[in-house]
């Protein structure tokens, strides 16, 4: 499925090394396991994907952008788009690949806007992004600096979308996609400098397990940045809903700042800061040509935008740090 040769021998020495010990059988495992139906041909349309020469790569500005040394015919652009718009839906980004904008469901570029001047620099540092989706935030760690990023998400067509940005940006770029979850970490692995948590928390049943098995990913002194939605209300003040979120079945515990700040606490992080409450806007999560579903906009109520159509608040993210004990 993925030939991640390179990284176990980079993970061979060091903290990482009781993962790398396993990773081979688990991603055996991942090939021969039950795939999407469609996956052999996302895995086609990834394999056939021109090879352009690049000019150069950004990854610190909005878009993850690849530039062409030469300007693209128009049919070259035109075959090109289509082949990328086979790996529909694209949820996170945008990106920028040889003049081909796709312009994703959510602007994730304004995600870390929020959170990218309140982090510890990600400079020489291994990173894991937990639920990393097709790794667009990956790239923005690496073009912070980091020296090795790993995300992880089982969604396979995630992977598809990652392979596919990764043919034309470049394999020397230290940033991998497993398709894996936290679970399949080894427990108490306290490996990583920094661990995100982005858009994962309000779908576990027992979100409180996921921030210990998170912080059994850092190292001591490591930092978290956990993102997710929050509703208002003081200490304790937590919703469950009893049905669908936003037309979501799985969101499962939405608690607010504070709370979530308490539970962190209780888990074992120090200086824990909450550095962002943000109400999602259809400027920040919209359909597109590239993700054609229903998006934020179905999700609330037409004559009330501040509740989902279920009636509930509507969607309310929050962004806190911590240091792992």
């Amino acid at each position: 499925m993925i030939d991640c040769t390179d990284l176990i021998a980079d993970m061979n020495d060091g903290p990482l090394a009781a993962w790398s010990q396993i990773l081979p059988t688990q991603l055996e495992a991942c090939a021969s396991q039950r795939l999407h139906g469609d996956f052999e041909k996302w895995m086609q349309i990834v394999n056939g994907l021109p090879e352009i020469p690049s000019a150069g790569v950004e990854l610190d500005l909005g878009r993850i952008r690849v530039h062409p040394k030469t300007a693209l015919p128009a049919t070259t652009l035109r075959l090109l788009e289509q082949q990328l718009k086979q790996l529909h839906p694209w949820r996170k980004g945008p990106y920028d690949i040889h003049g081909v904008g796709i312009d994703t469901e959510w602007r994730s570029d304004l995600k870390w806007r929020r959170l990218q001047d309140e982090i510890a620099s990600l400079r020489g540092r291994r990173v894991l992004d937990v639920g990393c989706g097709n790794g667009y935030h990956c790239w923005r760690m690496v073009g912070a600096g980091a020296e090795l990023v790993i995300g992880i998400d089982p969604t396979q067509l995630y992977l598809a979308q990652f392979l596919a940005v990764k043919h034309f940006l470049g394999s020397h770029w230290p940033v991998w996609l497993l398709p894996l979850g936290i679970e399949d970490l080894p427990a108490e692995l306290r490996a990583f400098d920094s661990v995100f948590s982005m858009g994962v928390l309000y779908h576990r049943r027992s979100p409180l397990d996921h921030l210990l098995e998170l912080r059994g990913c850092l190292r001591r002194g490591g930092e978290l940045v956990l993102e997710t939605l929050v509703i208002e209300g003081a200490v304790d003040s937590v919703l469950l809903p009893s049905g669908r979120y936003a037309k979501m079945r799985n969101v499962w515990f939405l608690p607010s700042p504070e709370t979530l700040a308490g539970w962190m606490r209780r888990c074992g992080f120090g200086d824990v800061r909450i550095i962002d409450i943000s109400v999602t806007t259809t400027e920040e999560q919209r359909a597109t040509e590239w993700m054609r579903f229903e998006s934020l906009a179905d999700y609330l109520d037409p004559s009330d935008s501040t509740k989902t159509i279920e009636g509930y608040p509507a969607p309310r993210r929050a962004i806190l740090t911590a240091i792992s004990t």
